[in-house]
């Protein structure tokens, strides 16, 4: 009995290992859309691909070699489908369907509702959750095929643009970028933001702080200047 149970043990890790890891590859190889783009179909297919793996990793009567063999092919076909749907616009819209229009001119169009089984309280939600309270200052609305609403706000609704108050829209120097974390420094990102240590310090010292080990967190602004948070001692002991 002991030795069923432990030859029973090492071969359920060794299968939930095995799964892990072909998991991990497979889902790399598809991509990031399971995740970015969940429509209804790559919801669906990343159910049963977890379900697959979770079979042979749980189940001692399922064959290894099966469950290994079955979860590559559904891999495999989940990528052939994803080109053909790339390629092919019919395709695409036959297995992830298309956005469908559920507000136009500030009027609710209960076809589309009808279509997407969609009822007020979730349109109205959706347009809240947007900071959208009234559905008249929503020139359009779109149902997206992953399930979230794209909203068009009425010209007269939208937020005025810096174009349209005559600011600055000058491209950013830099992409907000951290470069101190928790007292130490993160050499790689000054590196890519082609920046030197040098500048670092003269910037620290420009705010009086003496030593990159006081600094919590630091982070590079779009116009080059320096956001810096104190670790709780040393700001406790600046004057």
């Amino acid at each position: 009995m002991d030795s069923f149970f432990h030859a029973n043990f090492w071969e359920m890790i060794l299968r939930t290992t095995l799964s892990f890891f072909a998991l991990l590859i497979l889902a790399r190889i598809l991509g990031k859309k399971q995740l970015g783009q969940l429509t209804f179909f790559h919801y669906i297919t990343g159910i049963t691909f977890g379900s697959i793996a979770s079979e042979i990793a749980s189940q001692h009567e399922t064959p290894f070699l099966d469950g290994i063999i079955s979860l590559i092919w559904w891999s495999v076909l989940t990528y052939l489908m994803t080109i053909i749907t790339i390629k092919s616009k019919k395709a695409r819209v036959l297995v992830d369907d298309k956005p469908t229009i559920v507000v136009q001119n500030g009027l609710i169009l209960e076809s589309g509702l009808k279509k997407n089984r969609l009822h007020m309280d979730e349109l109205t939600m959706m347009l809240r959750e947007q900071s959208i309270f009234s559905v008249q200052d929503v020139q359009y609305a779109l149902l997206e095929t992953n399930g979230k609403l794209s909203v068009l706000q009425r010209t007269s609704e939208q937020p005025a643009t810096k174009q349209d108050v005559k600011a600055d829209i000058s491209p950013p120097t830099y992409l907000p970028t951290e470069v101190v974390s928790d007292g130490q420094l993160i050499y790689e990102n000054l590196v890519e933001l082609e920046l030197t240590e040098e500048w670092l310090m003269k910037k620290l010292k420009k705010q009086n702080v003496q030593s990159v080990e006081d600094v919590f967190f630091a982070q590079v602004q779009t116009t080059g200047s320096l956001y810096i948070s104190l670790k709780d001692k040393a700001r406790q002991a600046s004057p």
